[in-house]
């Protein structure tokens, strides 16, 4: 694949930032990987990071890459820092530069289709609430989006041990409870019909076991389907590395590369 880590301006936050992305590349001769390309704009995934991480961290520490070639799948990897992908009260709006200026940013810059069969987003952790709260308030993007570990009930989390400067800097003296950072409470206003395909995997070790559980009692209750996956793990890569070849397997990419020759 071709990996790249690029500088560029944001005119939504206002300075330089930075994103990871692999683009299929076919590479039948490369020993031990094989890649695959599809005549049209690639299918495409954004994926998310935590809240300690950087666009960096998925390649750092699982085998995404090859994961991806195989299945001719760009992926692009943002960086929001400590936002939790929210427009913050005393910084930058990160929300905005995600949703909006990220995705006409890569599809006029890299071959990636902008339909939104070919479009997904995942993410861990943090980012795991970054990708449902995306796929949850514009699903007319999505095909799919899974949630890995994810902070699903961000108003029930409990913020004792946390940096109190964070949660100021992000939501101010707003309440999360009720609000579209309320992933529980945006449920109440979705049409299952509209929604993307969810998927849901979190450890049972994990500390934010009965978060996720809590959101998927809830979306079962407005009649939302969800891929549910439950199994011993903790917050840790191990779990993930796993688990995003179990989400890659899972997402429902429509006309799929051929396999090279050679």
């Amino acid at each position: 694949m071709i990996h790249l880590r690029t500088d560029f301006f944001s005119e939504t936050l206002g300075l330089s930032t930075s994103m990871t992305v692999l683009l299929p590349q076919a590479a039948a001769g490369q020993v031990g990987m094989s890649g695959r390309v599809r005549a049209d704009g690639h299918p495409v995934l954004y994926l998310l990071h935590g809240s300690s991480d950087d666009d960096t961290t998925w390649l750092r520490r699982t085998s995404l890459e090859r994961y991806a070639a195989e299945l001719g799948l760009a992926v692009v990897m943002p960086q929001v820092h400590l936002s939790f992908y929210c427009d913050e009260a005393y910084g930058l709006p990160y929300w905005t530069f995600l949703t909006e200026e990220l995705p006409a940013l890569v599809t006029d810059t890299f071959r990636v289709s902008s339909a939104r069969d070919d479009t997904f987003v995942a993410g861990l952790s943090m980012g795991g609430f970054g990708a449902f709260k995306w796929a949850l308030h514009h699903p007319e993007r999505f095909a799919a989006a899974a949630s890995l570990s994810g902070a699903l009930d961000l108003a029930g989390l409990r913020w004792e041990g946390r940096d109190p400067k964070q949660r100021m800097r992000i939501w101010g003296r707003r309440k999360i409870a009720g609000s579209h950072d309320d992933l529980l409470h945006v449920l109440d206003g979705v049409d299952p019909a509209a929604l993307p395909a969810l998927y849901v995997t979190c450890g049972t070790e994990d500390f934010l076991h009965d978060d996720n559980r809590r959101f998927v009692t809830a979306a079962e209750q407005h009649g939302i389907p969800l891929t549910t996956d439950f199994r011993p793990g903790a917050h840790e890569w191990g779990y993930w590395d796993a688990a995003i070849q179990r989400v890659l397997d899972w997402l429902p990419i429509a006309n799929p590369a051929p396999a090279p020759v050679g």
